[in-house]
C-alpha cells in the first residue's frame, strides 16, 4: 500500500492483480538482453534528465524529428509540438520548408517561434534544393529562411535514395558531401546533416564527422522507410525490382558502434560533437539505451509517435509525454546499460 493510499483503494488493487494475473503472465517472451534491472540503487523521483546538447540545456535528452511539410494540418501539429519543446525543454526540427523559397503564403504553418520560445528550432531543406540553389548562387535564399523563421540553424536532409524512387524526384549531380561543403562555406548558421531512414554507413559518417557542422542526426533504418513509401507511389509495372533497395541501410545500433569507433580512430580530427539517435526508436527504453551507448553528447529523436499525438489534440500530445519522461526516468534510475 502506498503512503497516500486509502484500504478500499488498496483492495480494488489487490481485486485487479488477481483478475489480471493469468493475463500479465510473459509467456514465451524473452527478457530485454540490453539492460540490468537494478532495484535497489535508484530513485525515480530524485532523476535529473537534464544533458547540455547543442550549447543549450535540455531537460529531457528528446528532439522532435522533422516530419511535416505542406501537410493540411502542418501548422496544428507543428504549434503543438512547439509548444511542448518549450514547457518541457526539447529540441525541434521542422518538416521540409523547401516551398518557402519561393513565397511565403505556408509561412504561419512553420513560423513556431513565439510557441517554442527560446528552445533550439531548426528549418529544413533537402539536398537537391540545396544543389539548386548553389548551381543557381541563390545560397542567400537559405541566410533568408534561417532569418524569416528565426530559426537558430538549418537541417540537411540527405535523401539520394527517396529522390530515386520517387516518380517526380531530383537526381543529384554531385555527391551531398561536396554540396554540404559548399553551403557551409555560405551560409553562417548551425547546420544538421541527417538522412531520411536508411541511415548511413561507415565512410559518410566518417566524411560528416571530420566537418565543423553542429549535430549528425542519425535517422537510421527501422524507422519511417521513405524509400518504401515512394516505391509505392510507383505506377510502373517494373517498378518492383527496385523493391531490394528498400532493406538496403544502417540501424541505429550498428550506427551508434560506428560513431563510437570513427570517434576512437579519428580522435582530434572529429569536429562534430553532437549526436541525435533517430530512426526505430519506439519507446523511452529505445532511447535511453542509445544515448547510453553513444560515446558523444547526444539526445535521441522521434517522430511518428509525437506526430500521432500531436494531430488528436496538444492535450493528448501532453499526456503522452509525460508517461514517456516517466518512464524514462525511471530506466534511468534502476536500469544499466549492459557491455553488448
Amino acid at each position: 500500500m502506498s503512503k497516500h493510499q486509502q484500504p478500499d483503494e488498496a483492495g480494488q488493487r489487490k481485486k485487479d492483480h488477481i483478475e489480471l494475473t493469468f493475463s500479465s503472465q510473459m509467456v514465451n517472451i524473452d527478457v530485454d538482453p540490453r539492460f540490468n534491472y537494478e532495484p535497489l540503487l535508484g530513485s525515480a523521483n530524485n532523476t535529473d534528465l537534464k544533458t547540455n546538447f547543442l550549447g543549450t540545456i535540455f531537460e529531457h535528452p528528446i528532439w522532435i524529428s522533422s516530419m511535416t511539410g505542406g501537410a493540411e494540418k502542418a501548422k496544428t501539429i507543428n504549434t503543438n509540438l512547439a509548444k511542448l519543446c518549450n514547457k518541457y525543454g526539447l529540441g525541434m526540427g521542422l518538416g521540409s520548408c523547401r516551398q518557402l523559397l519561393s513565397d511565403d503564403k505556408h509561412l504561419s504553418d512553420f513560423d513556431m517561434r513565439n510557441y517554442i520560445g527560446d528552445r533550439p528550432f531548426f528549418t529544413n531543406l533537402g539536398i537537391a534544393q540545396l544543389e539548386m540553389l548553389v548551381e543557381e548562387k541563390r545560397t542567400h535564399k537559405i541566410n533568408e529562411l534561417v532569418d524569416k523563421l528565426n530559426a537558430d540553424g538549418l537541417i540537411i536532409h540527405v535523401n539520394p535514395m527517396q529522390e530515386f524512387m520517387q516518380p517526380e524526384g531530383d537526381k543529384l549531380n554531385y555527391p551531398p558531401i561536396e554540396t554540404i561543403k559548399r553551403i557551409m562555406d555560405k551560409v553562417k548558421t548551425k547546420i544538421i546533416v541527417k538522412e531520411v531512414g536508411q541511415g548511413m554507413g561507415e565512410d559518410s559518417l566518417r566524411a560528416l564527422l571530420t566537418l565543423p557542422i553542429d549535430a549528425i542526426e542519425t535517422a537510421a533504418y527501422g524507422g519511417s522507410n521513405f524509400a518504401k513509401l515512394e516505391l509505392l507511389r510507383l505506377k510502373n509495372e517494373f517498378a518492383e525490382q527496385y523493391s531490394a533497395f528498400t532493406t538496403v541501410g544502417h540501424n541505429a545500433s550498428e550506427m551508434v558502434k560506428l560513431i563510437n569507433k570513427l570517434q576512437k580512430e579519428l580522435k582530434e580530427k572529429v569536429l562534430c560533437n553532437n549526436i541525435i539517435i533517430s530512426g526505430g526508436i519506439k519507446s523511452f527504453l529505445d532511447g535511453y539505451f542509445y544515448i547510453e551507448k553513444v560515446n558523444m553528447p547526444s539526445v535521441y529523436g522521434m517522430a511518428s509517435q509525437f506526430l500521432k499525438y500531436a494531430l488528436i489534440s496538444y492535450e493528448v500530445l501532453e499526456e503522452y509525454t509525460k508517461f514517456h519522461i516517466e518512464g524514462l526516468k525511471m530506466s534511468k534510475a534502476f536500469l544499466r546499460v549492459k557491455s553488448i
